[in-house]
């Protein structure tokens, strides 16, 4: 009991506490927590995930490996959530919200600094691959399924183009391709804008979770806390032996899968207008009930 309570400590508490400083900004400064995120959706995402890719160390076979990895596991997650939404019945904005939630984990913010804190130098590389295809994901097919909430299919597929981060992820491997280098003065703009992601999503988050609503609405949370933190990891597991992880590769795998809810779902809820309240509560209690699901992960992984 002892080392999962210092596994706790050491690992999970540092982005709670994080988190808790967007709540105390939100209470007592009123702060509006789009504003925010727009500065994460258009600035900050954008360059972290350009410098990535474009800095990134790992052989072509290792990138697509990881971020087949990544993608199989997340579309097989929203498959489940499509048809447990289909049979319950879920009102057409709901079901979307569920998928979203669903699908798409924190692999960034929490992921990131998790594998880092856990795991080391190793792990956080191949799980920078996991957020960036996680990232993709959300802005391209988490756009659509948003979209498609209150929209058609044509028009979901057209709000694509108003996506920063497709744009990065495309220049990135451009330049990882052909071997270029942003000039300094640039490169450490886009590094320093990229570095902010994290800390501010962490922020957002706790901006966030004042305008949660909770009322009727425990079917479709159950739903989402079942999916994203017990089925997710379950499938990962399943799934690296497939793709033959090993070692820290695995490792991240596993512990990026099973994440709680993406921070970026609310921006994306938010721009859209997809039940961020709701996707808001479904990050705030996947995040909390993490610490219950994620200590033994690591107990297992590390073990």
């Amino acid at each position: 009991m002892s080392d999962l309570l210092t596994l706790f400590l050491d690992n999970l508490l540092p982005i709670f506490l994080a988190a808790g400083s967007g709540y105390l900004l939100s209470k007592f400064l009123h702060i509006n927590p789009r504003h925010l995120s727009q500065v994460i959706f258009y600035v900050f995402s954008p360059c972290l995930i350009f410098s990535l890719i474009a800095n990134s160390n790992l052989s072509n076979g290792d990138i697509l490996r990881m971020m087949a990895f990544a993608t199989g596991t997340s579309l097989l997650v929203g498959i489940l959530a499509f048809t447990a939404g289909w049979i319950l019945k879920l009102e057409r904005r709901m079901l979307a919200a569920v998928m979203l939630t669903s699908m798409f984990m924190n692999a960034g913010n929490f992921g990131l600094s998790l594998n880092m804190f856990a795991f080391g130098q190793s792990a956080l590389a191949y799980a920078s691959l996991y957020f960036v295809t996680n990232s993709m994901l959300i802005y391209s097919v988490g756009v659509i399924i948003a979209s498609m909430g209150k929209t058609s299919f044509t028009q979901a597929l057209f709000n694509l183009v108003k996506i920063p981060a497709i744009y990065a992820v495309v220049l990135a491997f451009g330049f990882l391709s052909a071997g270029w280098q942003l000039p300094l003065p640039l490169d450490r703009t886009v590094t320093l804008l990229g570095e902010a992601a994290i800390p501010t999503s962490l922020v957002l988050l706790g901006l966030q979770f004042p305008s949660m609503r909770w009322a009727g609405r425990y079917l479709p949370l159950t739903l989402t806390n079942v999916l994203r933190l017990l089925v997710g990891p379950a499938i990962a597991l399943g799934l690296s032996l497939i793709f033959g992880l090993q070692g820290a590769a695995r490792q991240a795998g596993i512990i990026e899968s099973a994440m709680p809810t993406a921070v970026m779902t609310t921006v994306v809820a938010t721009e859209f207008d997809t039940e961020p309240a709701y996707v808001t509560s479904a990050v705030f209690i996947t995040t909390l009930l993490s610490a219950l699901t994620l200590t033994p992960i690591l107990a297992y992984l590390r073990g």
